[in-house]
């Protein structure tokens, strides 16, 4: 993609603006972590690797802006800080993961406040850096199961976008494209945000990989009328036993691709499993203002008032998932059996 997803002076954090897209392409410019809590909020930056390391460097300008102070007022804000970036969306995991990173390298810091924002830079620097290469990783492994000429279903969005770079189910896609495979690529438009429609379809249309743009319910009937190879989802949080969180819907694709046989793949780096959670009963769904239901870029198109139930996010049993693509290859079920030997070797 022409346009990087986030940057980092050290002193501000500029976030590709991913709620005015494709119509502007502008940046969101991130002067204190206080900044950043409403980026991630308000889906500034969006997609769970963009998020965790948004995150990060959101806690390097919280060490810069409070470097002068004595060590224990220093650490009393720092560590209020750290609770407000970790509380701004409660379902993808790599939000979490990455904060507790640079948590850990502060609690072990002997230095005075003043030299600490350096040192987590350099951490949040390694994170980005990491998602990148997870994700080149997890595109040349998911490229195994995309045949040639396949048409590829994905929900929501999951390129460089909601990444560092590349992407995740969407980085597959790109790879299998360069590998010149000849594919075809179906967004579902990804209601109430649409970020299939306004953003999956933006990187498709840049990177000229051939797309058409379907409404959410059109799955089915693709299916039915055997036009689809194979479904690529992305993830925000994935149970020790498999079952996967990500955008509302997914579950919905799942159930339909196991009618119709069709194979169905989540792709995630293994920073995304959360081996602490047994199983999708406990993972917290985040449910979002109903404006987004009953507005579309700012209209009213419900009666006004109406009741609205939002979740972001369902979750996908582990019987419907095929594979787990990550970094270090792919996971077959048994998936709980996979998770345990790959997270037992970090």
């Amino acid at each position: 993609m022409r346009h990087v997803t986030m940057r980092f002076d050290g002193s501000r954090l500029e976030l590709l603006d991913q709620r005015l897209l494709p119509g502007k392409v502008e940046y969101f410019r991130a002067g204190s972590y206080r900044d950043v809590v409403y980026a991630i909020k308000e889906m500034v930056v969006r997609g769970a690797p963009a998020i965790g390391a948004a995150a990060a460097y959101g806690l390097c300008l919280a060490a810069v802006e409070y470097r002068h102070l004595p060590t224990g007022e220093f650490q009393q804000k720092f560590a209020v800080a750290l609770a407000e970036l970790a509380a701004t969306r409660p379902t993808a995991v790599n939000l979490v993961w990455a904060l507790k990173r640079l948590e850990s390298i502060a609690d072990a810091f002997t230095g005075a406040p003043a030299d600490l924002a350096g040192v987590l830079e350099a951490e949040a620097d390694a994170i980005a850096r990491q998602d990148a290469e997870a994700n080149r990783a997890m595109g040349q492994h998911g490229n195994e199961v995309i045949p040639q000429g396949a048409r590829i279903l994905t929900i929501c969005n999951t390129g460089s976008l909601a990444t560092v770079e590349w992407g995740t189910a969407l980085g597959v896609v790109r790879t299998a494209h360069s590998d010149g495979k000849d594919i075809h690529v179906f967004a579902c438009e990804t209601r109430p945000r649409l970020q299939g429609a306004s953003l999956t379809m933006f990187e498709l249309t840049e990177e000229q990989i051939p797309a058409t743009l379907v409404v959410d319910s059109v799955a089915a009937t693709l299916m039915n009328q055997g036009k689809v190879d194979v479904v690529l989802v992305g993830a925000d949080r994935i149970a020790a036993n498999g079952d996967t969180a990500n955008k509302i819907g997914t579950f919905m694709l799942s159930e339909l691709a196991a009618r119709f046989d069709i194979p169905f793949y989540v792709v995630a780096p293994l920073s995304t499993i959360d081996d602490n959670v047994r199983d999708g009963s406990e993972i917290v769904i985040e449910e979002r203002s109903g404006r987004e239901v009953t507005h579309i870029q700012g209209v009213l198109v419900t009666p006004p008032g109406v009741d609205v139930y939002n979740p972001a996010f369902d979750v996908t049993p582990a019987e419907n998932i095929t594979g787990i693509i990550t970094e270090q290859g792919i996971l077959r079920p048994p998936l709980d059996r996979e998770i345990a030997r790959v997270k037992g070797g970090q």
